[in-house]
This record gives structure tokens, sequence and C-alpha cells, in this order.
């Protein structure tokens, strides 16, 4: 027997490698008490399988230098922060909505944690179906003029990927700059060379956080759920839609695919751009340089003031998990929330429950198709526990509900890739568009209220008669939230 299998010297090793990473998650990492405790049981009782786990999901994203990109200094935007911040705290900045005017003090936070500069000068088309947002985004991509930016956490090249693909060749061939990058998790399956007529042509693909082996990834954990669109620096593209045929309601299990996704026009492209310029430079090693073509001069398109806002593991804070609890406590009538996944932390579960306790009309929409069965039921545990609150909760039956929307007192929205889960909060890299206005603020609830009549209203009562069955799963999936 080799010395390295004798279990007299293996599990004495695997004792002190296990001893080792606890130590690092008590002390060195810093994770949340009940991140730290789930993975201490993890690591203690399956010591094998818990130690490659952790390699693979416990650690945390080293942050410095991730992403960087010189050309905002070209473009002045530090300098725009530090304008902008400066006006609000010196009550000068020139609000052009009184909506606006109300929601200074997340703008500011915004701005201070994200660096998420306000522009007031936008144009928002909204979509829900899937076959009329990539007909809009097909129909933009064949009139680009200089340059197309594709960004998505899922690209598949089924048919819709294949016709997407096509129109993009089409373009490169004319000799419009064309970039994807997609995420190697959440696009497992594709690879590199499956774009290869596309790169021939003169497009660039580009892959985030690839594997270093084969089978092996050692930042698995941290994925770019990021999905943004930006044509020729005037036309941007943001929200729940990935690439693939399920999105258009193509997919038996799921049926008809819910989403939420924003057409923008105005300054609030050249924010998306700049976000999608760092992600870019991150992945490739054809850094892109500042160029006057990615950041023209835009007419005003509207009168929508937004915040493009980026949260990941590389940040100093939970920047759109701190939007949306800012979002919660400014609401004075209603809230209305969509999302497939609804594991919150404990301050978002707290001002959920301090807000129906308060008066203010609470609603919560989830799916009744799960994609993740573990999340599903954990789903079911927290949405359970507002119903004793007083929260109206609907399971949405038409189909399955993928959007992740925000919407208060007809004022102030949010839609854009981030769940309201551990993983979008802490793991995943998002991006989300917060919107200051009415009108684009009453559309969307009035879509939230339309898609009541597809859904079927959970009680209290009928929460609690579920059976036995259920309340195992709901225990056994919370235990796990922490690591999911």
């Amino acid at each position: 027997m080799s010395i390295l299998f004798n279990p007299y010297v293996f599990l004495p090793i695997l004792f002190v490698l296990n001893l080792l990473f606890a130590i690092t998650v008590i002390f060195l990492e810093r994770k949340d008490a009940s991140s730290a405790w789930a993975w201490i049981l993890v690591l203690f009782f399956l010591p094998f399988v818990g130690f490659v786990l952790y390699l693979l999901l416990g650690r945390q994203l080293r942050k410095k230098h991730l992403f960087r990109w010189d050309g905002q200094k070209d473009i002045g935007i530090d300098s725009l922060i530090n304008y902008q911040i400066q006006a609000i705290e010196d009550d000068t900045f020139d609000l052009h909505d009184q909506y606006v005017e109300d929601y200074k003090t997340l703008i500011h936070m915004n701005l201070k944690t994200s660096d998420s500069v306000l522009t007031q000068d936008n144009h928002v088309q909204i979509f829900t179906d899937g076959t009329d947002k990539f007909e809009s985004l097909i129909e933009d991509i064949v009139a680009a003029k200089d340059h197309i930016h594709i960004q998505y956490y899922i690209f598949k090249l089924d048919n819709l990927g294949q016709r997407l693909l096509s129109a993009l060749k089409k373009k490169a061939k004319q000799g419009v700059r064309v970039r994807i990058l997609y995420d190697e998790m959440g696009s497992r399956g594709i690879k590199k060379n499956r774009f290869k007529e596309l790169i021939e042509l003169g497009g660039e693909v580009e892959v985030f956080f690839p594997s270093v082996l084969p089978l092996f990834n050692p930042r698995l954990n941290f994925r770019n759920h990021r999905k943004i669109v930006i044509i020729d620096g005037r036309i941007g593209y943001i929200g729940g839609f990935n690439v693939g045929d399920e999105y258009l309601g193509l997919n038996k299990k799921f049926g008809y695919w819910r989403d939420t996704h924003l057409k923008v026009e105005g300054s609030s492209v050249h924010p998306l751009q700049t976000r999608f310029l760092l992600d870019w430079n991150q992945a490739s090693n054809n850094n892109i340089d500042y160029s006057e073509s990615y950041f023209p001069a835009i007419p005003k398109k509207g009168d929508v003031a937004i915040q493009i806002v980026s949260s990941g593991p590389d940040a100093e804070w939970p920047t759109i998990k701190n939007g949306y609890l800012k979002l919660l406590m400014s609401a004075k009538r209603y809230i209305y929330i969509q999302t497939p996944y609804f594991i919150p932390d404990n301050s978002f579960l707290n001002a959920i429950e301090i807000a129906t306790l308060s008066g203010i009309d609470v609603r919560i929409m989830i799916p009744n198709k799960p994609d993740h069965m573990f999340v599903y039921w954990a789903t079911y545990s927290y949405v359970g526990e507002l119903l004793k609150a007083g929260a109206k909760v609907y399971i949405y039956e038409k189909g399955f509900i993928h959007a992740k929307m925000i919407v208060i007192d007809d004022e102030a929205s949010t839609v854009g890739t981030a769940n309201i889960d551990v993983r979008s909060f802490s793991l995943n890299f998002e991006v989300n568009a917060f919107i200051y206005n009415r009108t684009i603020s009453q559309d969307l609830a009035e879509i939230f209220e339309r898609d009541i009549f597809d859904c079927t209203e959970l009680s209290l009562e009928q929460y609690n008669n579920r059976s036995n069955l259920i309340k195992f799963k709901e225990s056994v999936s919370r235990l796990l939230t922490p690591i999911l």
C-alpha cells in the first residue's frame, strides 16, 4: 500500500487541511457567520468532498485591479462623479423632475459606492416578451454602423443564437466591429471555436473566467451574470433575457418565459458602454482603448433619469443589494417585487417585514416552475415568513417568471440582472438600471398588476397547511442557502 493512501497518514493530513481551511474561512476571508458555519460543517462532515467543494466554491475573489480601463479618465467619468456627489451634498444639483429630487440620497449612495453617474435625458422601452425583445435587438444590429458589443451570461447557439450570430457575421463582413463576451459557466458547452467564422470575418469573442484546467475552475463560484448590449454607443439593452430558445418560450419544461428587459437611448448608454469595456478588458488580452466612436455625442432622447449600477465580489460594498434596501426603505405606499429566486439575507428580510408591518402594500411574485430545486424550496420558505407579516405572495402560473424588478410608489424602480439571493448580492457580477421616473415606474407597476391575472395568490392558511414533505424540503434547502 502506498504511504500516501495509508489511512494512518492520509486521515491526519486531511484533518490538518480541513483545519487550515476552517481557519481561513473564520479569520482570513471574514465571511458572514451563517456562511462561515455552513462551510465549517461541510469541511468537517464531508472531509474530502468538502475540501474539493471549498476549492471550487468557497474561496473569496482577490479584488485588486480586477477591472481596469484607463479610458474612464478620457471621457471624464471620474470628474463627473465627483461633481455630482458635491452638487447633491451642496443642494445645487439640477434635477429635472420632482420625483428625482425625492431620491437624492439613493442617487448619492450609488454615486459613492458604484460610480453610477446620473443621466436625465433617456428614453426607455420595456420588453416583457422574448420574441419582441430579440426582434428589436436584431433590427438594431442590422442597422448598426460602427460597433456592436454583446455580453450575456448564457449564449446558446440554438435557433435563436444562430439567428443572432448570422446577423452579427453579416455586420462583421460589412466592417462593423463586433465583440461577444459570454460567461463560461453560464454558457457551458459552448467553445470559442463555435464562433470561428465570425472571428475570421474580424469579430472578437471572449470568455469570462474560463477554466484553467479541464473540469476545474478555481473561480467557478464567481460568474458574470450581466446581460447588456451596446450598439454604436447610442442604443443599450439591459435586463434578464439571455440568448436561447427557452427565452422565446420554446422550452416545454418552462413554457412561456416571462422576463423584463429595457432598451435605453440617451446618455445612460455611456455607463453601459463603460461597463462592457471594463468586463471585456478583464477577459481579453486585446484591450479596447478609448475611442470617440464608443462615446458619441447623444442628442436628448427623453426625460427619464437613470443610474446604471454594477455590483460584484470585486466591490467594497454590495451596491445593488444596498440600492434595493434603500428603495424598500423609501417606500410610502407600495412595494412590488418580481424575482425568480427569493433567498434574502437578514437585512433584506427585515426590511420587507418592517415595511409590511408599517402598513405598506408589499407584493412579491415568484415562479411556480423551479429551475433550481433547492433554490425553489428555499424561496418558498422565505415567502412563507412574509405571509405572516402580511405581505401578499403571488405564484406565477403561465410559465416561468425570470424578471428582476422592484417598483415603489409609482415613482422609482429598478430592472436588471440581480436576483434577491446571496449569489447575486455577493458572488455574481451584476448590473441594474435604477430608474427615477413616474411614467416608467407606473408602466412597470401596471405590468406587475397584469401579471397577477396569471398567478394564484398564496394565502397564509395554504402555507400553514403545507405537507410535511414540503416542510422537510424547505428545511434542507434553507440550511443550504448560505452556500447555494
